[in-house]
Parts: C-alpha cells; structure tokens; sequence
C-alpha cells in the first residue's frame, strides 16, 4: 500500500518498518515532525522521547545501541553542534544495534541562524552519510542505514533538508522487521576507549572507512540518470541532483545517495566520460573539492552558488551562465501584483507573553542577550530590545561574560523555558559560581513554542503524552545557588516593571522567570477583545509601542490616522490598556 507522506513521516515510516526500538532527539525545524510522527507507533512497541538537548540525546542513543536496540536519534542542523562530542567518540567504539542520525540542513535559513553543511561532521566523524533526494528515497535510505550502521558497527548519519523534509511523495508502506534483542554484553577493549584501547579503535576506524569508499563506489544508492549528451557531465547529491537534472536537460546526471565516504572509483568512471564536468552541490564544495583532488577538472562553485537553497530556477541561471552562446531566456519573474505585496516582517503573535517582557525592558537602559527561540523577535522594532545572540543557552553565557569583561552598562541574559533545560543551567550556574551580577531572565511559556509547541521537562508531559514530574525552574536556580528569584505574570506591566528595575539594581545575580502561556499553545483568549473608542483616543499612538499584531491605523476622511483593534486578531491580552494614557481602550 502506498501513503502519501512528507519527507520526516517517511523517515518515521522507515525507522518504523527498520525495528527500530528507541527514538530520541530535540525540536527543531525542519527536524521535528520525525519523532512526533515516530510516536505514533507507541502501541507497537516504539519508544520515543524529547531529550533535553541533542547531547542527551544521542548519549542515550548510544546506550540503547550498545544493548543491541536500534535507534534513531533526530535533530536540525545546529543541533549536531551540540551533539558533536558523543558522535565523535561513538565512531570509534561503534554501535551494536544499528544507529540513524537524522540531521536537517537548512540551505537558504528558513528557519535556522547559520547555514551549515552537516557532510562536514560526517567527514569529521569518519562515519556514513547519506543524502536522500525526496521523501520515497527518505523512507529507503533509513532503511538502508541501519543496514549499514550494523554491518560496519558505526552510527549512519542520513543528512536531509527543508526541501526533502517538508515536501511529499508516494511511499510503499511495509511490514516491520523484528526488533533486536536487548542484551548488552561487556568488551572493555571495544566499549571503553582509554588511549591504550582508543589507538587500535583509531585504526579500525581508518580501515573501515576504505572499505565503505569501495562498497559505496558499487551502491545502488548512487545512481545515474542517462542521457545522450557527452558535452558534458553533472555530479551532484540529493534533492540538488533532482533540480541539476531538470535544469540540464541533455546532461547525464550522477545522483549521489552515499555522500561520504566518497564513492571514488565510480566518480572516475563518470568523469572519463565527459569532456566537461560540473559538481552542482548545495552548501560548501565539499565534493567538488574531493573530484578536484582526484586530478579531475571540474566546474562547480565558480557557477554554482554556494549560499541559498539550489531550486531550478537557480540553475537555470547557472546554465545561462556557463552557455551563454545557447540564447536561453531568464525564466518569467514573478508577477507585479505578487511582488508588490507589502514586507510582513517577523514579530510576536498577537497576545504572547514576551512582549510584556520586552516591554518592560524597554524602561531601562540596559544590554540584552538573547537566545535561540520566538523571544528572539524582540529584537525587532518596535520592541529592539534585544542586543546580542548566538546560540542555545548563549543569552545566559554572554551575559555574564560581558559583566566579566567590565561592560558599564546592566545585563540582563534571557533564555527560553525549553532552552533553560536544553543549555541554560550550566551557563546560571557557571554565572553563580564565578560572582555575577547580571540579571538572568527566563520567558516560560510552557512550551517549546517556535517549533510547535513541544513539551520539554517543565511541561509535565513526554512526547508519547504521559503524564510525568514536571521540573521546577526556580528549584533548578537554587540549587545553582541562586538566592534572589522572582516570578512576575508578563502582563502585568507595573509589577513586571517593578521586579526588573529591583533585580537589575541587585550586586548578585538575580532570577527572573516571567511565566504565562502561550495563547496558540492553550488555544484560548486570554480575556475579552479589546476595542479603542475614537471619542477618547487623542493618536498619540502610544498602543504601537508594543508592536502588538492586533493593532492597526485607520484612517477616516480628513482625520489623522488612529488606532484601531482587529477583535479576529486580539486575544485580551491587555497590555495595550496598560499603554493607553487615555482610557481610551477598553474590552
């Protein structure tokens, strides 16, 4: 039978059908949908869990493989940073049950901060790499991985990305195998790699890498699409080589599905046949680099462009370029009306609890970290109110290393609630220890909100929905050593006020959890809509000032402009009462 499915349902369907026993990773688009789809299959004896950060994750992981499960570990892009130290030292003792780690890159950053390429990690790590190309090969490859994963004893990395995740194909749903036993039998020269062990790994490793190049040189997993042309060749990898092949009509086209180790006999062949060769990749030239050092002549990112997302309009451009005597025409553009349509910049959904925090910064003149998450919009006006940010748990680390440094100013560090547990506690505790006296603000919104609302450890719920203890944030910063903390509800703007301007004035650090959820996320107002009574409203516009959705300018006649309230939007929220000099909005 076969099931219309999206790249992550299909991986879920593949890890299913593969026997898989555990599933664990982080939320992260364009990475999340896997587990969640994966905890469907709950009642056939599949485990699936939110681990804390992607570190957790695949640390536990790797624990269940060494008992002989196999398990799926899922996580975006960045998150392979975090990842990075297990992985490295997984390669060298190896799996027993066999090991997927699902990685989404996000070429062009939809939804990302950086835009890495995770064939980098695979080559790091010196594990497998695959690349499927759409969400029917998506289902394949994890199969195929963890077929590999056990042959060679090593995690498999399966790198895919926006496009293949979120787009959808036909897929032949099958019978699950049986999952492996559970039995994890001791081998302190394998599993624990002190230098006297680990050297002889570091062999094993290097000899197991030249015979994976020769078997992936004969894999079905690389493919070639024929044609007659012999101008010239295209070598190219996933999804790109679906759109290199579109774009090139009369090219043959090497597909690779196994991006590392190389498959170098089958690159030489492929090449020797063409009297120009083009390497189309999205990311970094990591395989044109490789065919370059083969002693092949190659073009690549000297046409191809190297930021961005490869869509077919994007090499079409590059096949104008390297053709020009062809005549081809620049594709249509997009038509006037669309392009016309006004910026819709990024911003806080109407109602939601951090903006009552950044509108309470605002009062003061202070430095702001931010971090990873949906408070992150709080850098954008109206709000600005956020001056730095990096990465997961950063808006606590940077904080406190910039009153280290002797910033003048007051900071304060802001992470997330779900951020707080993935990396925030480490950075609160490191800031206690060494005497600081930033302030550290948490915004709980009691959810993982940017990626879909996602229960994390605070929460109370497992990703399967079970009820569980819910972990405190304010004990966690206790037993860190925090003796000043405060809960302030974000929409009560006096009080918030009040509590910062106390906590920013503190010589010891100080917590701050500003607690109130998401309207999205609880699915109901939070009171009545709000509505502004013309008779009253002067237009000082002040209501803007919290940048809140909810609120337009009208104009009527000859009269300046005023605010009005879109009640289909506004959810009760309050804070534009709060700002109102006037009385001029009311429920």
């Amino acid at each position: 039978m076969k099931q219309l499915l999206t790249g992550n349902e299909a991986i879920a369907r593949g890890a299913f059908e593969s026997g898989v026993t555990a599933a664990f990773g982080y939320p992260g688009t364009p990475s999340t949908e896997i587990l969640e789809s994966l905890a469907a299959f709950k009642d056939r004896g599949v485990y699936a869990e939110w681990s804390p950060n992607e570190k957790v994750a695949l640390e536990a992981a790797a624990g269940a493989s060494l008992a002989g499960a196999r398990t799926l570990v899922t996580m975006k892009l960045v998150g392979l940073n975090v990842a990075a130290d297990p992985l490295m030292t997984l390669s060298y003792i190896g799996v027993v049950g066999g090991m997927v780690i699902v990685v989404a890159d996000d070429p062009g950053q939809d939804s990302s901060q950086t835009e890495q390429d995770t064939r980098h990690y695979a080559r790091l790590a010196k594990v497998p790499c695959l690349e499927p190309a759409d969400a029917r090969e998506a289902r394949d490859f994890v199969v195929k991985g963890f077929e590999l994963s056990e042959k060679w004893r090593c995690p498999v990395i399966l790198r895919t990305t926006t496009c293949v995740a979120h787009s959808k194909a036909l897929v032949e749903e099958r019978e699950p195998r049986p999952k492996n036993e559970t039995k994890f039998v001791p081998d302190l020269k394998q599993f624990v790699p002190l230098p006297v062990f680990g050297r002889v790994l570091r062999r094993k490793v290097e000899e197991r890498l030249d015979a994976q190049a020769a078997e992936a040189a004969r894999s079905e997993l690389n493919t070639v699409v024929e044609r007659p042309g012999r101008s010239l060749g295209v070598i190219s990898h996933g999804v790109a080589a679906l759109h290199a092949a579109e774009a090139f009509p009369d090219a043959p086209v090497l597909k690779i599905g196994w991006g590392w180790p190389f498959p170098d006999a089958l690159l030489r062949d492929f090449a020797s046949r063409f009297d120009r060769l083009l390497v189309v990749e999205e990311g970094d030239p990591i395989l044109e680099e490789h065919v370059r050092s083969l002693g092949i002549a190659c073009d690549g990112k000297n046409f191809v462009p190297r930021c961005g997302e490869l869509t077919p309009a994007r090499l079409h451009e590059v096949r104008m370029a390297m053709f020009p005597g062809l005549g081809l025409s620049p594709l249509p553009q997009p038509l006037k009306e669309a392009g016309d349509l006004p910026a819709r910049p990024p911003m806080l959904c109407a109602g939601c609890p951090h903006r009552g925090l950044f509108l309470a910064l605002t009062h003061f003149d202070v430095v702001v970290t931010g971090d990873i998450g949906c408070y992150s919009l709080g850098a954008f006006p109206p709000l600005s109110r956020t001056d730095a940010l990096l990465c997961m748990g950063a808006g606590f680390t940077m904080a406190h290393g910039m009153q280290k440094a002797g910033e003048k100013k007051p900071i304060v560090g802001i992470v997330g609630d779900s951020t707080f547990f993935h990396s925030g506690i480490t950075g609160l505790l490191d800031a206690v220890y060494n005497k600081s006296s930033a302030t550290f603000v948490v915004v709980d919104n009691r959810s993982t909100a940017m990626t879909g609302h996602q229960d994390h450890p605070g929460t109370g719920f497992t990703l399967m929905g079970e009820p569980t203890k819910s972990a405190s944030i304010e004990a966690l910063a206790r037993a860190c050593g925090v003796e000043r903390i405060r809960v302030v509800n974000p929409y009560d703007q006096a009080a918030t006020i009040a509590a910062l301007k106390e906590e920013i004035a503190a010589p010891e650090p100080s917590l701050v959890v500003s607690r109130a959820p998401c309207p999205l996320h609880v699915r109901r107002r939070l009171g009545p809509a709000r509505r502004v009574d013309a008779a009253k409203c002067v237009g000082c516009k002040a209501c803007l000032k919290c940048g809140c959705p909810a609120i337009e300018l009208s104009q009527t006649g000859s009269e300046k402009p005023k605010p009005r309230i879109n009640p289909s939007s506004c959810i009760g929220c309050s804070l534009c009462d709060q700002l109102c000099r006037f009385g001029a909005i009311a429920p």
